[in-house]
């Protein structure tokens, strides 16, 4: 099995989304390297990512902890990986999002390619004028309730 990779991920793929990741810039994880510090030795650093992707052995290193400030008082936590780790992520966006996008319904918003909280905002005000109800779902006792049932089914 020499030479081979148990994973199928193209140079062009690592490529594409390090060219990706430099447009929304960001700062540096913990390992202190900047954009530029990484694109000082493109060549190298991209094909040691690829060659950790595809043969299975990439792990992501810890994420930078940046404390910022919220409008209303006290401060949230902002998770800043490392460059390489950007990359790694959007290669996987890249690949995953296809797959499994067509199988989204039209009125999930969250996390998706083309929409936006302010899209699902939006609709949301249309229906409210258009229908003369509501439902009104706790989201956070879903995930409890399912962790239970999970726990209960488990043992």
């Amino acid at each position: 099995m020499s030479g081979t990779k148990p994973y199928t991920i193209s140079k062009d793929l690592v490529m594409q989304a390090f060219k990706l990741i430099k447009e929304n810039a960001g700062a540096a994880g913990v390992d202190k390297q900047t954009l530029a510090d990484f694109e000082a030795n493109l060549k190298d650093n991209l094909y040691k990512l690829w060659n950790r992707l595809s043969s299975g052995s990439y792990f992501p290193p810890p994420v930078k902890a940046v404390p910022i400030p919220k409008k209303s008082g006290g401060e949230r936590i902002l998770g800043v990986p490392t460059v390489a780790d950007r990359i790694a992520q959007m290669v996987v966006k890249l690949t995953f999002e296809p797959c499994v996008e067509p199988y989204f319904l039209p009125d999930s918003y969250g996390y998706r390619p083309g929409k936006s909280a302010l899209d699902a905002v939006g609709i949301t005000r249309q229906r409210c004028w258009r229908y003369n109800w509501i439902l009104e779902y706790d989201i956070r006792g879903l995930f409890v309730s399912l962790r239970q049932g999970c726990v209960t089914r488990i043992f």
